[in-house]
């Protein structure tokens, strides 16, 4: 079992940046592709970013590619994600989540079995 606590939302305003972080417990992260997904109020979630195991390759949504950044350390078993030049359109609900599932697209949350409790991201225009 992963357990994965987020944290490091909060309000902003357009143009600002946050880091957020994803803390792992129980067993090593270092085995899985780890993602960023988010949730809107009234909307579906959707992928926000992906990297793999080692760190070597990262994916991004069209709509965060350029100002959002996907880290890792292994060592640590945490997964960051810097997203700067921030927009009204970024508030939501973020997930960090634990791919179980490598039949599954990166972006597809189902690959994905483990999953934190989210953290609220809200930027003010």
């Amino acid at each position: 079992q992963v357990q994965l606590v987020e944290s490091g939302g909060g309000l902003v305003q357009s143009g600002d940046s946050l880091r957020l972080s994803c803390a792992a417990s129980g067993r090593t992260i270092s085995t899985y592709t780890m993602g960023w997904f988010r949730q809107a109020p009234g909307k579906e979630r959707e992928f926000v970013a992906a990297i793999s195991a080692s760190g070597g390759s990262s994916y991004y949504a069209d709509s965060v590619k350029g100002r959002f950044n996907i880290s890792r350390d292994n060592a640590q078993n945490v997964v960051y994600l810097q997203m700067n030049s921030l927009k009204p359109e970024d508030t939501a609900v973020y997930y960090c989540a634990a791919r179980g599932n490598p039949w599954r697209s990166y972006a597809d949350s189902r690959a994905y079995a483990y999953w934190g409790q989210g953290t609220q991201v809200t930027v003010s225009s």
